[in-house]
């Protein structure tokens, strides 16, 4: 075969295929500048993920309506394909913050919401984290919030301790409605108030308003005892009673503040109050002690 001559052609000679040419000598170079390295061929950017998954997604959903059952679980496949290009673009699960819960609901809130590392944050079903939060004693209400790409918030507003229920031998710490929050430890509330008695702990939301702003009464009370399971005795540290109509306690309470305002009955002391009677106050001051008795000396 004869030997080509640099820059001649063949008369006789075939078209080449179109085939792209290197770079001529002297053309300016198009290799990146030092430090930024060259896309890995097939990776994708986030944005350029999102906007895939649009279309994809709006695609999916045609295919259901189109097609029934089938195409919903056609729909499906192509969503966790989606999701799983997500997660290698980033979008997975590095931080979760607990917002409005105290240190002790926390631990109870993130065991609740089952997440773990790296989990793939689009995707993710809210609501049903949000629901699973919600079961949490602590929880009154939560919000689940996604911040891409790598962090999810839980936002709770946790129930109020109020009181310490005691009944049929064990104790429950209850919220300001009655119910129980089954986390709680009652050891660790030494200051709530004890509500004694069965049914006592759904009665005492109408009572314990009542006793949070009267400060002198509360600050003395060591329980509150339900009693045939239609009123209440007020047991005080000192040992005093105070016995409550089964009906109008808050009118009740109000004749004690006045008594008190004039006599200073909290400060004294007494046996028992019976403000049972709403025509009449009847109050037992407490026996006095017997005085001690002085030793007999010789010759008498």
């Amino acid at each position: 075969m004869p030997a080509a001559v640099r820059g001649a052609r063949r008369a006789d000679a075939k078209p080449r295929a179109n085939i792209a040419a290197a770079p001529a000598r002297g053309r300016a170079s198009t290799a990146r500048p030092a430090g930024k390295a060259a896309p890995t061929r097939g990776s994708i950017s986030p944005k350029l993920t999102l906007a895939i998954a649009a279309v994809v997604l709006v695609g999916g959903v045609a295919v259901a309506l189109a097609t029934g059952h089938r195409g919903e679980r056609l729909v499906n496949g192509v969503e966790q394909g989606v999701y799983n290009q997500f997660g290698a673009a980033g979008f997975r699960l590095k931080k979760v913050h607990v917002q409005g819960a105290s240190t002790m609901a926390q631990a109870d809130v993130l065991k609740a919401a089952g997440l773990y590392k790296d989990q793939p944050l689009i995707g993710m079903d809210l609501n049903q984290v949000r629901a699973s939060v919600e079961k949490v004693g602590w929880v009154k209400e939560a919000r689940i919030i996604r911040l891409l790409p790598d962090t999810l918030v839980i936002a709770v507003t946790e129930r109020d301790a109020q009181a310490v229920w005691q009944h049929a031998g064990r104790t429950f710490v209850i919220d300001h409605k009655g119910a129980i929050i089954p986390e709680a430890d009652p050891m660790k509330f030494p200051d709530l108030p004890l509500v004694v008695g069965d049914g006592a702990n759904a009665a005492a939301a109408d009572l314990m308003p009542e006793i949070q702003q009267r400060p002198r009464l509360r600050d003395r009370i060591e329980a509150l005892v339900r009693v045939d399971g239609r009123r209440w005795d007020l047991r005080l540290k000192d040992g005093s009673i105070i016995q409550l109509p089964a009906m109008n306690e808050g009118q009740a309470l109000m004749q004690l503040d006045q008594l008190d305002a004039r006599e200073h009955l909290l400060d004294l002391g007494f046996e028992r109050v019976d403000l049972r009677d709403p025509e009449m106050i009847a109050v037992r001051p407490r026996a006095a002690a017997p005085a001690p008795q002085q030793p007999v000396s010789d010759g008498i």
